[in-house]
């Protein structure tokens, strides 16, 4: 591939957004899948899958897990049966190896909520080969975005690194609104985030945790932020593209970087 297709961060909220037609995310989702181009295959890196060495699914059809519960009965019932790609897995171990990397192989792990939920309003066809890779929370900032480094040649082999996660993600507010709270640090957060991810401040956003406005309000863990570092790692020039909310504390910002 001449041009390669672009790193992709996007948030995706609760579980439900595929039953939210009036959800502004899942209209951009659904727009946004069909305007880009067809990749050949999918890595996906979700906030929902962390272990201690970066782990790749090797499944040939992808079960979808409904890692969640207290939700309506028909979130349960919606399935997303993407293939595997071993192919895809053996690459992306391979790039990992490259940069003194282990690797560890998950042959029976389908695709947890933070992976299938955008997947289902962007291909909904389930027809894309898809591979999810995880996190490793403990070992920060850093390490994600040297992943990201490190996958950056799939980009121009037909491969769609998506992100997934949030721009903030506090779910004790989201869940516990308190009327009148001052949820101001949300925009201060996100602008925040805009400027460093635009202006390619790699030592700032890998530092985030000190130099963000209410970094530890907008992320009281870590694991929905660290999508959009091995994104950003593995793109170029940033664009946000998307801007949303659910909720009090939820940012749903999307962004590519090319």
């Amino acid at each position: 591939m001449s041009v390669p297709l672009p790193g992709l961060f996007v948030s995706h909220g609760a579980p439900t957004l595929p039953l939210e037609p009036e959800h502004p995310t899942h209209a951009f989702l659904k727009d946004f899948g069909a305007r880009l181009e067809r990749p050949r295959a999918i890595l996906m890196v979700s906030a929902h899958w962390d272990t201690r060495l970066p782990a790749l699914t090797l499944a040939p059809e992808l079960s979808t897990i409904h890692d969640f519960y207290g939700f309506p009965e028909e979130l349960y019932a919606l399935r997303y049966p993407a293939p595997g790609s071993r192919e895809l897995a053996e690459r992306t171990a391979a790039l990992l190896q490259a940069k003194g990397l282990q690797v560890a192989a998950e042959p029976e792990r389908g695709l947890d909520h933070g992976a299938w939920v955008p997947l289902m309003l962007m291909y909904p066809q389930a027809d894309i080969p898809v591979v999810q890779l995880s996190l490793q929370t403990p070992e920060g900032a850093e390490h994600h975005w040297k992943i990201g480094e490190a996958l950056a040649p799939l980009r121009r082999e037909g491969v769609l690194l998506i992100g997934s996660g949030g721009a903030t993600h506090n779910l004790r507010e989201f869940f516990r609104p308190v009327p009148g709270q001052d949820e101001s640090y949300v925009p201060k957060f996100t602008a925040w985030l805009e400027d460093v991810l635009v202006r390619g401040d790699r030592e700032a956003l890998t530092d985030y945790r000190r130099r963000a406005p209410d970094a530890r309000r907008a992320h009281p863990t870590e694991e929905h932020f660290f999508p959009l570092l091995v994104a950003a790692g593995a793109g170029g020039q940033a664009e946000r593209i998307h801007s949303a909310m659910t909720g009090p504390s939820l940012a749903m910002d999307a962004y590519r970087f090319d």
